[in-house]
């Protein structure tokens, strides 16, 4: 559970690192879980969009009760899991994570989603921890970005550089299991690995049960973008109840 300072630092700076920490037995298995896709996948070498579209086994570690409970304090006790993705960062070469905001390339109307990024290993600023800029979330604006095709880059999105400033930036530090929660409209990214040391992190996306998940939106933005098509993924109830008609529960076969 989190604190009522925990929930009022979240609405205030648009983020928060909760005290629970996933328990090693389970990132263990998180990590054997991502051995085996990968093994499978060699593209997902540096990240992965979409983790359900792979291995539904994933599933199980976004239900993991004392994480639902903490999301369900900041965006309500209806909640849908729309997504999972991994972030592996190498040691020695794990790319650059651009300037971004998640909005700018989700399908959700209203646009509301909580982050919850998981810690396989110690993030550190050696092999690059995200970066949050503390408060930039509470105009709910979406920022222009620009689409490159940079390699060395984990996305395609990128920020303008005139929207934001990076030395107001909070470096995320976080041991091993730890988890922190970030606002859709938060500003961040994250520095390449070049240090001895991955930095792999699993990211669960969760969004509130009144809004919609819009498949139609999302296949444009994939059209438009050339990031992942959303429209092909399977969303989750995982508490609560689906407040929002438009949400289509149906399993979509895996990729």
């Amino acid at each position: 559970m989190l604190t009522s300072e925990q929930v009022n630092h979240y609405k205030e700076n648009g983020f928060v690192i909760p005290d629970f920490k996933v328990p090693e037995e389970v990132l263990e298995c998180i990590r054997s879980d991502y051995d085996k896709l990968l093994a499978l996948h060699p593209e997902f070498r540096d990240f992965c969009p979409s983790l359900l579209s792979y291995d539904m086994g994933f599933l199980e570690y976004a239900r993991i009760p004392e994480i639902i409970s903490m999301v369900s304090q900041v965006i309500g006790p209806d909640v849908i899991l729309w997504n999972a993705s991994f972030f592996a960062k190498p040691a020695l070469d794990g790319k650059k994570t651009p300037w971004h905001q998640d909005g700018q390339y989700w399908a959700i109307s209203p646009l509301e989603t909580c982050t919850v990024w998981i810690a396989v290993d110690a993030a550190t600023t050696e092999n690059g921890c995200m970066r949050f800029l503390p408060g930039s979330h509470k105009d709910k604006n979406l920022r222009p970005h620009r689409t490159h095709q940079n390699p060395d880059y984990t996305l395609r999105q990128e920020l303008l550089e005139s929207e934001y400033d990076e030395s107001n930036a909070f470096d995320v530090v976080l041991d091993e299991g730890q988890v922190s929660m970030h606002d859709v409209y938060l500003l961040h990214g994250s520095e390449a690995n070049y240090s001895k040391l991955p930095r792999r992190a699993l990211t669960l996306r969760y969004m509130p049960a009144t809004s919609e998940f819009d498949r139609i939106k999302a296949n444009q933005i994939y059209k438009r973008s050339g990031v992942y098509d959303h429209s092909k993924s399977t969303i989750f109830l995982m508490s609560g109840t689906n407040q929002a008609s438009g949400n289509d529960f149906r399993i979509r076969p895996k990729n």
